[in-house]
């Protein structure tokens, strides 16, 4: 009998240089940011893009 999976939760947590990500620099809050920016552009446009269909 097969086993279907339905669901999988994957977590990880990315650090720069072997940082805890507890740890907060003003470096990281800057790039942080930078990567939020970019990926909030890049769903916007995704979504925009399936409106038009």
């Amino acid at each position: 009998m097969p086993i279907e999976i339905k669901e999988l939760h994957i977590k990880i947590a990315v650090g720069e240089n072997g940082t805890q990500p507890t740890e907060q620099n003003t470096e990281a809050t800057g790039s942080r940011d930078e990567i939020i920016e970019a990926c909030v552009e890049q769903v916007m446009e995704i979504l925009s893009r399936k409106e038009e269909r």
